[in-house]
């Protein structure tokens, strides 16, 4: 250790220093989109749809997994910059279809479904601490640390990619954006029919912290995407997709970032 370094490691010995260390490095972790990912016109998502239109041509096929009120929906309607597109939407909640239907309805691109997406058709329990809430989840998160209470549940339909998929005669999935708080493995899992036929081109997903709750990590989206033969990438805020080479357990952070998994055959 030289000796600028065990000076430094001298200054950081007390609270103060270890809380701006810790500021700093959630604001540096920011930029690289490790923790950025809660809001779509902060995310970085956009650059998604540049992807998109670089390497396919449209029309496009297009999957919204956990569609929520449509906050990605209407960032692809802002930033797609084609026509000939279709967009099947999953939202699984009541009250939150709701409020999505009454905003998309008489876009006729647009296909809405008051179903969620998993690894098996049936009916699951969905947990959540108010109506529209963003963070409804299949497991009932403990998040009583942010003075969140997922004290509210109802049962909803579950369908699986695959079924959907033969039975609306979809036989290709442009882009398959998933963002179902914590059970998007499941998500995949339900589509290995039309992953296993290389007919999902582009995935985005989150990771974060509803990962703790669900149990799941890094390592097995990794591991899934590399069977795949899909390249991984973190989606950066300025809409940098940086690519990530290899599994290191660093990218093990529990906090929301958005990634892209692109078909090795695309």
């Amino acid at each position: 250790m030289n000796i600028f370094k065990k000076v430094f490691v001298l200054l950081s010995g007390n609270y103060f220093m270890q809380n701006r260390l810790e500021k700093r490095v959630k604001s540096l972790q920011g930029l690289m989109g490790i923790g950025s990912g809660d809001g779509v016109l902060s995310s970085g998502e956009q650059a998604v749809f540049d992807l998109l239109r670089r390497k396919f041509k449209p029309p496009y096929c297009i999957f919204d997994v956990g569609a929520n009120k449509g906050q990605f929906l209407s960032l692809l309607l802002d930033h797609i910059a084609v026509d000939d597109f279709t967009v099947h939407c999953f939202e699984p909640g009541r009250a939150t279809f709701k409020m999505l239907l009454s905003s998309f309805v008489t876009d006729q691109r647009i296909r809405l479904n008051n179903i969620g997406l998993g690894k098996e058709k049936g009916e699951a329990l969905l947990y959540f601490d108010n109506a529209g809430s963003g963070l409804a989840s299949l497991t009932r998160r403990k998040l009583d640390h942010f003075g969140i209470d997922f004290n509210q549940s109802e049962t909803v339909k579950i369908d699986t990619i695959d079924h959907y998929c033969s039975e609306n005669a979809i036989n290709r999935i442009h882009l398959l954006k998933i963002d179902v708080e914590g059970h998007e493995l499941d998500v995949l899992a339900g589509a290995r029919k039309m992953f296993d036929a290389k007919s999902v081109d582009i995935v985005t997903f989150e990771f974060g912290g509803c990962n703790i709750d669900t149990r799941t990590f890094f390592q097995d989206y990794w591991r899934f995407f590399s069977a795949m033969n899909m390249k991984i990438m973190r989606i950066t805020p300025s809409g940098y997709l940086y690519p990530i080479a290899s599994y290191k357990e660093i990218y093990e952070q529990f906090r929301t970032t958005n990634f892209i998994a692109v078909s090795g055959n695309s």
